[in-house]
């Protein structure tokens, strides 16, 4: 059964929340969704964790600000650091004790990665597994939108230049009229080979919901992130690395050089599919993600039996 909630952050922003799962599970799952999407982004792998049965985790997933059911952000939060502090304030009010397993698609990768370089010690102590989905910590290095590489450049300038304008313009939401007439090109620029109609109809929902200063706003945050550096600090953490070889804004020469730094993880290519994985693959991406949790599980549970061991002393004693 899911919940609602709320909380507000410290500079006084709304974000919506839901929750599922046993309060007293082993493991709690932190969800953070992509760029101008929302928290269902991961409604199948909500159900596919609560399928676990009596192992289930307890699940979060929230509506990052300025998207979806969450309050608008100011111009100036609206940046990756920002996004950080906020998984912070998620974890530390709505899941304060236990391990957490921290999954991310897209931006909600790069906010996982931002979380680690803000709160470096947090991070460290209450992080067990990590799931990163389509998501670069190069910002916008490889993304060449799958064309030659002048016409790339071409498109990326325009596109910049469009979202400095876009991120101007308020909380409004005028693009919701001619998202019809835009669903050929998002359909290529999003998807694989597949695309249920399910899945591109949440997709342009979402899309929908998501006001100009956030489509806008993000986008240089987003392009001139680096976080290789802090990944590379985090070697030898459970993680898993998936990205589609049809992906156009994270290709997977983003995954590479993710799974390159963070030394241990898991990559995996899954052959023609794009960038909404979450949705795309539904059942790879649970399977990754029900997989890390079951890890997590067996370490906390371990760590607990070696707690609990006397020590040679006590036994001589």
């Amino acid at each position: 059964m899911q919940t609602r909630s709320e909380i507000t952050t410290a500079d006084g922003t709304r974000l919506h929340l839901s929750i599922s799962g046993p309060q007293d599970a082993q493991v709690t799952v932190v969800l953070a969704h992509g760029w101008c999407l929302d928290r269902r982004t991961w409604q199948h792998q909500i159900t596919a964790l609560a399928g676990m049965g009596r192992r289930a985790p307890r699940v979060i997933a929230f509506d990052t600000r300025g998207h979806g059911r969450s309050g608008a952000t100011r111009l100036r939060e609206a940046t990756l650091a920002r996004l950080g502090d906020d998984m912070a304030e998620v974890i530390r009010r709505c899941a304060p004790t236990g391990p957490v397993v921290l999954a991310g698609h897209s931006m909600g990768g790069m906010t996982i990665m931002e979380y680690a370089h803000r709160h470096p010690g947090e991070f460290a102590a209450r992080v067990a597994g990590l799931l990163l989905i389509s998501t670069t910590a190069e910002g916008h290095t490889h993304t060449r939108y799958g064309l030659p590489g002048s016409l790339a450049n071409l498109l990326r300038a325009g596109e910049t230049f469009g979202a400095g304008l876009l991120a101007r313009s308020g909380t409004w939401r005028p693009h919701r009229a001619v998202l019809p007439a835009l669903r050929p090109a998002l359909r290529w620029l999003l998807f694989g080979d597949d695309c249920a109609e399910e899945a591109m109809l949440l997709t342009m929902r979402s899309l929908g919901r998501a006001p100009l200063r956030s489509i806008g706003g993000f986008r240089e945050s987003v392009g001139a992130q680096r976080r290789l550096d802090t990944l590379a600090e985090l070697s030898g953490m459970p993680a898993t690395v998936l990205v589609g070889d049809r992906d156009r804004l994270t290709p997977p020469a983003c995954a590479e050089s993710i799974a390159g730094a963070l030394t241990g993880a898991q990559l995996t290519v899954l052959a023609g599919a794009g960038h909404m994985l979450p949705l795309e693959r539904p059942a790879e991406v649970s399977e990754a993600l029900v997989a890390i949790v079951r890890r997590a599980a067996r370490d906390a549970k371990r760590a607990r039996r070696a707690m609990t061991r006397p020590s040679r002393c006590s036994r001589a004693a």
